[in-house]
């Protein structure tokens, strides 16, 4: 069973409609603050998909989700309107740093060491060198990237001491 969180939303409902594609049980969790219901229930016509509205703000809530049988994790919960991140950092941080941290504990606590997780190429900052690479240097210059930045390291440091093991895609544009 795959848990996608944010699977409501844009990128993580293509997701979850390429993992149903793929003949694959998928749990998509959302508070819905962006994310359609409406785009769950297309999807439910595609597969076999549960849905639970829940906040990753919430450990309650996440505990419930993985009282399922749960092998992975795709992340795509988060704020993610750099404008917005500037004008109102405290709402960024708390939400995506803290929400994923609360994620993180949960898949040590159930034993669950695979994620992939949404980033940004926003963690890259201005390009010291084009192409950017994977080698670029990371240099956020606003709480978004930042947000995106710190939650790398948070799973850098999981990785060395609880083996959680994760992929990260840094995304330039999207659509």
């Amino acid at each position: 069973m795959i848990l996608v969180t944010g699977g409501a939303g844009y990128i993580g409902s293509h997701c979850v409609m390429r993992l149903l594609e793929a003949g694959k049980k998928v749990i998509v969790f959302d508070n819905l603050s962006t994310g359609h219901i409406e785009t769950v229930n297309e999807l439910k016509k595609h597969g076999k998909l549960e849905f639970i509205k829940g906040d990753l703000l919430n450990i309650e809530d996440i505990k419930k989700v993985f009282n399922n049988n749960i092998d992975a994790v795709i992340h795509f919960a988060a704020l993610s309107l750099v404008g917005e991140s500037v004008k109102e950092p405290l709402k960024y941080y708390y939400n995506n740093v803290v929400g994923t941290l609360n994620l993180l504990n949960v898949m040590i606590e159930n034993n669950v060491k695979k994620i992939v997780f949404s980033s940004t190429a926003a963690t890259y900052g201005e390009p010291k060198y084009t192409p950017i690479d994977e080698l670029h240097p990371r240099n956020p210059i606003n709480p978004y990237g930042n947000t995106k930045l710190m939650i790398e390291k948070m799973m850098d440091d999981f990785d060395k001491a609880y083996g959680l093991k994760s992929i990260r895609l840094r995304y330039f544009n999207v659509a």
